[in-house]
């Protein structure tokens, strides 16, 4: 089994970004978003949350600008359609506590399939979601992760740079 990735998270950040699950080789690297072929970084610096893109063996630098990582389900695959619903569901309580005890300013999620999961709705848009999670509001984004060909780089660039400017004027 592949070792758990580490959070990378802490007390009151602007924005926690909660990938699905980690995928193989970051789990391996121990490091966040480091598959070759995910956009995560680049997408991240061009929307402007970062003045430079960084590289995933210093993803823990993120802290520095205020974001935090972390993921719904800790267990890492090769492609997140291998997790089962019931992870998801054992999942919501731990990943709540979580964010009760850091209090980001906002979670954001990438991709639809933990909201989904950890608000029991059917359908979700993109974008800001009207409701709060754990009075926490939340703002689901593309996957970045490079099996996802529905979006391309400038997609999730316009899509990242959409929160972005939304939590500039608060």
């Amino acid at each position: 089994m592949p070792p758990i990735l580490t959070d990378l998270i802490a007390p009151d950040l602007k924005v926690i970004f909660c990938g699905i699950n980690p995928g193989l080789k970051s789990a391996l690297d121990g490091h966040h978003f480091s598959g070759r072929s995910n956009r995560f970084w680049k997408v991240l610096h061009r929307a402007g949350f970062t003045p430079h893109e960084i590289d995933p063996k210093n993803d823990v630098t993120i802290l520095d600008f205020g974001y935090g990582l972390t993921t719904a389900v800790e267990r890492a695959t090769a492609r997140a359609d291998e997790l089962l619903k019931e992870e998801f569901i054992n999942s919501i309580e731990v990943f709540g506590k979580k964010m009760e005890r850091c209090k980001p300013k906002y979670i954001a999620f990438l991709g639809k399939a933990a909201y989904m999961a950890f608000s029991g709705k059917k359908q979700i848009s993109w974008g800001r979601q009207h409701e709060n999670f754990h009075g926490i509001p939340v703002w689901i984004l593309p996957n970045p992760s490079g099996l996802n060909r529905g979006f391309t780089l400038n997609d999730l660039v316009v899509d990242y740079r959409q929160m972005f400017s939304a939590i500039q004027q608060n």
